[in-house]
């Protein structure tokens, strides 16, 4: 008797291949693009520097702008950390009780539309200013609303006909949640995770313009930037999309592990 097992076939050479090169291609001729601008059209290199200045200056401070990077990649992490987990448990309670959800959302809005530029200060007047808290209170205060709205609308949106077979069995309310609304919710979930890590390092960043340790990477971009060394502040800015690159690669490794079952899941995989 043949077993049903289910295997997952891993994508060839060739798809992955055509996958990422319309990206790569597009990458590298923006940078011949904008190194050839700037040659040609003599621009200063206080406006805007070539890319291969920016490449070397990369290297000489590699060691600075790595470490800064590192130091506010650990801030965005944790209050992405928060964040998330403070929009799921917001989404929970208010999937279950809808009285919660009417009151907590004017207040989620208005959280949502405050600009990171007014948070900032408070959060710095609230917490030590060099510690890691004000920033990563910022961050928590960014991811937690994408993350509570995607999560409520996948808790909610559950077709009728899931619920009925539920009923049908006589299950009880908690099995409905784990069997049926939470994997209902995970694509939403995870949609809002990979927003919010490039949220993450934007409301990280942005927050440490405003005072902290010198060793922040904001920090460092700020201060060159008021010194004309703009070269060093885009090697910075380097740092900072490629941190986002791999925080977002990271929750789409999770996303994967998690729900291999996703349609979304076997169209990556190949099949």
């Amino acid at each position: 008797m043949t077993g049903a097992v289910t295997t997952r076939r891993m994508p060839s050479v060739g798809t992955a291949v055509r996958h990422y090169l319309p990206a790569g291609l597009i990458f590298i001729g923006g940078i011949a693009l904008w190194e050839t601008v700037v040659v040609v059209f003599d621009i200063e290199r206080f406006l805007l520097p070539q890319p291969s200045r920016i490449a070397r200056v990369f290297v000489d401070e590699f060691g600075v702008v790595v470490s800064a990077g590192w130091l506010t990649m650990r801030k965005a992490m944790f209050g992405f950390a928060i964040g998330a987990i403070a929009g799921i448990s917001m989404a929970l309670l208010t999937s279950r009780w809808p009285l919660i959800r009417d009151g907590m959302m004017p207040f989620a809005v208005a959280v949502n539309s405050t600009p990171i530029i007014a948070l900032a200060p408070i959060m710095n007047n609230w917490f030590p200013i060099t510690s890691i808290w004000p920033g990563a209170m910022v961050v928590a205060l960014v991811v937690f609303f994408p993350v509570m709205i995607n999560a409520v609308r996948g808790l909610s949106e559950v077709p009728a006909g899931s619920l009925e077979l539920m009923d049908s069995y006589g299950a009880a309310p908690r099995d409905v949640l784990f069997k049926v609304r939470i994997p209902h919710s995970l694509p939403y979930v995870f949609s809002a995770f990979k927003v919010g890590t490039t949220l993450s390092i934007i409301a990280a960043v942005v927050s440490e313009y405003f005072g902290g340790s010198r060793e922040n990477l904001g920090v460092y971009i700020s201060q060159q930037a008021a010194l004309f060394h703009f070269a060093e502040a885009w090697a910075a800015i380097l740092v900072a999309s490629f941190s986002g690159i791999v925080f977002y690669l990271a929750v789409v490794m999770v996303e994967r592990a998690v729900m291999p079952w996703h349609a979304s899941m076997r169209n990556v995989a190949g099949t």
